[in-house]
């Protein structure tokens, strides 16, 4: 079975509770949980990870180049704008890179039109809430099929 890596970056945790007008009122748990039954129906191993620590994610990243980790759906929050760490380890993947925002990105302030991710990325899913994610999954499943 092939395995999908999906990373939440900071502040994500608060989905449900944070700013429902952006984010809507699905708690992680739940997006969770939908990736999952979705990547069972697409034989897919999915694995979920969320953290507030900048330096977890890129270890986490490391790690799943290190497992062969088939695809990567990354929303990595505010990082996605500034962050040149996860950029690099991101770099270091030779598995594809699906980048997914619920909110509108481009619809936002300013600095969140420019994303450090996007160019390491085979696409970008945003403003679509939960359904980003799961049509981002859907998108590195016909990835991973192109790929083979």
């Amino acid at each position: 079975m092939k395995k999908v890596l999906v990373l939440h970056g900071i502040n994500l945790n608060m989905f449900g509770k944070r700013d429902p007008e952006q984010y809507g009122a699905i708690p992680l748990a739940e997006i969770d949980r939908e990736l999952k039954e979705l990547g069972a129906e697409l034989n897919l191993a999915v694995e979920c990870f969320q953290t507030n620590h900048e330096g977890a994610m890129v270890e986490r990243i490391h790690r799943a180049h290190l497992e062969n980790t088939d695809a990567v759906i990354i929303n990595a929050g505010a990082w996605t704008h500034y962050s040149y760490g996860i950029m690099d380890a991101l770099a270091i993947l030779t598995a594809p890179v699906v980048e997914v925002h619920m909110s509108r990105i481009h619809a936002r302030e300013a600095f969140r039109h420019v994303s450090l991710i996007a160019p390491l990325a085979r696409g970008q899913i945003t403003g679509f809430g939960v359904d980003s994610y799961l049509l981002g999954l859907r998108a590195a499943a016909g990835l991973i099929s192109d790929d083979e």
